[in-house]
């Protein structure tokens, strides 16, 4: 594998710091426990123009969108495209997906978050690609060092080294067998 060569080449400057709070099979709504199945559709500019940090968005996904290499897509709930839960960015590799953001939507990060299970499923969907593109569901990302255990034990992630965390074959297709078995 060459995952530290495309590392150390493609070296982002963003580390995960999203944790995975439930891993359900769609989103769940907070309150009343109901589970809704959801899409992940790419995003357009109309999409990117309402993330604004003025409402809540942490990153600029104006700049990842303007980066040719990434693939931007957003999670909605099924049959409510308008409705963007959460955003990733992704660039394909030769041998995985790299996972350069994450990023709930506002109204679902925090302790009065609206939906629980919006990372896992933006995840899940990563890894999905990755089978897509012919990496056998590697996917990559950097993680800040405190959350690495945590996405050991989510995510089944493998700590390679400095803060680069890998999802190999069989964490992924646990991951797409949660949420993408309907």
């Amino acid at each position: 594998m060459q995952f530290l060569y495309l590392y150390k080449v493609n070296r982002p400057k963003q580390l995960f710091d999203l944790e995975i709070d439930k891993l359900t099979n769609s989103i769940e709504n907070v309150i009343s426990k109901d589970s809704f199945k959801t899409e992940v559709l790419p995003v357009s500019l109309k999409d990117i123009k309402a993330t604004k940090k003025r409402d809540g968005w942490r990153f600029n996904w104006l700049a990842e969108f303007n980066t040719p290499e990434r693939a931007i897509y957003k999670l909605v709930i099924r049959d409510n495209e308008n409705v963007t839960q959460g955003l990733i960015s992704l660039t394909p590799n030769v041998d995985n997906v790299f996972m350069n953001l994450i990023e709930s939507s506002p109204f679902n990060f925090g302790k009065n978050k609206l939906y629980q299970g919006v990372p896992g499923n933006l995840v899940a969907f990563a890894c999905k690609q990755s089978f897509l593109c012919g990496t056998d569901g590697y996917v990559s990302f950097r993680s800040k060092t405190q959350l690495i255990n945590h996405y050991e034990e989510t995510l089944g992630a493998v700590h390679f080294g400095g803060h680069l965390m890998i999802i190999d074959t069989k964490a992924a297709l646990k991951l797409i067998d949660q949420y993408f078995n309907t």
